[in-house]
């Protein structure tokens, strides 16, 4: 049984987040500029066997896709010309930079650290996958 990647995808970074190999816990692995992300999934796929990717799904109040889908289905076509035996699932993500900030403020995380926009998307993608693991 392989891992699972999660994405909270962003146009300037993205959250990573993965889980162990047993699939039960969610963990943050690392923000990355998203210029460089492909990059960085083909070296980290090399090294860990990946069952899934869970790409989070940005909708608005009323359910409709957000500005920023285009840009993520653009992702996602690349992502599966590289990898195209590893599924892609949605999650979706509302609320999940909301839930960042107060997991990070509830874990006495410092001001300065809880600005740091690279460790709300980390935590973020943390929340998508975790989402996506008590579905399953």
């Amino acid at each position: 049984m392989g891992i699972i990647i999660a994405l909270d995808f962003g146009k300037k970074r993205t959250g990573i987040a993965v889980t162990d190999p047993l699939q039960l816990i969610a963990s943050g692995l690392t923000t990355v500029d998203t210029n460089s992300l492909l990059v960085f999934l083909k070296e980290y796929c090399a090294k860990y066997e990946a069952d899934c990717f869970v790409v989070g799904l940005p909708k608005q109040m009323n359910n409709k896709p957000s500005e920023s889908e285009p840009i993520i289905q653009i992702f996602l076509k690349k992502l599966n010309k590289i990898f195209p035996d590893i599924p892609v699932e949605r999650e979706d993500e509302r609320f999940t930079s909301k839930m960042a900030f107060q997991t990070m403020l509830d874990s006495g995380m410092k001001k300065k650290k809880r600005k740091d926009k690279a460790i709300v998307d980390e935590v973020s993608a943390t929340l998508i996958l975790q989402s996506y693991l008590n579905r399953k």
